[in-house]
């Protein structure tokens, strides 16, 4: 079986589980977060666990880049950009900025986010800069990457603004949750997951690639049953939550 065959399974591979994990996840919520619970194995440092899961697309998009024949054009580099800039600060800043250094993770999460982190970087890289043909220079001034790069940017500043609110809830070393305000949470429960959808549906746009629509795909069907897990989180835990905010999309759900 060459590479180009193991390449379609795969893309038909992220397609289908996106779509499994969509319909999963509205009956069980993934254990991590607020979610937590026993139950689910072996668990490690949470910090850690990010770490391991998020530094593979990071590093294997870098290697694919490194040996792939179109990586020397001003649009590869420009996407090398965009991918490095999330996934540096997924994998070795943002794991260091929450409070608590205690919460821990089960394996079987970092397992999985390891798997999918790994398959990912692969599909899109390979694609980018030796399965593609190559982008030119001009790339970067047509209709496509000029409104997925928006995109993806106003995404990341959403989604950095909502950590960061998120972050300035608790003083350093506390877990208890509170109610976040400002920003999108004025509007909606789960601006971090809006960013984070934007920004691949964004990247989508900008390569114009189907490895980038089933990293899209899969990052809707990931966080849009969590972000509705999220809401309901809230209202359980307290009373005042703001009956007006939408879940995911301002004014709309």
């Amino acid at each position: 079986m060459n590479e180009s065959t193991i390449y379609q399974w795969l893309i038909t591979a992220a397609f289908t589980m996106a779509g499994v994990v969509f319909v999963t996840l509205f009956f069980i919520n993934a254990p991590y977060g607020r979610h937590s619970r026993s139950g689910w194995g072996i668990t490690i440092n949470d910090r850690l666990g990010w770490v391991i899961m998020e530094s593979a697309s990071a590093l294997i998009f870098l290697y694919f880049w490194a040996i792939g024949p179109y990586n020397r054009s001003l649009t590869a580099l420009v996407f090398l950009a965009m991918w490095e800039i999330h996934y540096m600060h997924r994998a070795f800043i943002f794991p260091f900025t929450t409070r608590s250094s205690t919460r821990r993770i089960t394996v079987a999460v970092v397992a999985m986010g390891l798997l999918f982190n790994t398959m990912n970087a692969y599909l899109n890289s390979r694609y980018l800069f030796s399965l593609s043909g190559g982008y030119s220079d001009s790339w970067l001034s047509g209709l496509h990457f000029l409104i997925g790069g928006a995109l993806f940017a106003f995404g990341f500043f959403i989604n950095r603004q909502a950590d960061l609110t998120l972050r300035n809830l608790r003083p350093a070393g506390t877990t208890a949750y509170k109610i976040p305000y400002g920003g999108m949470y004025r509007w909606i429960s789960c601006p971090n997951y809006c960013g984070e959808i934007m920004i691949w549906l964004g990247w989508a746009i900008a390569t114009w690639s189907l490895p980038g629509l089933a990293f899209a795909v899969w990052t809707a069907a990931n966080l849009v049953p969590r972000a509705r897990s999220h809401q309901k989180w809230y209202k359980e835990h307290f009373p005042e939550y703001p009956l007006n905010r939408k879940t995911l999309f301002p004014g709309l759900w």
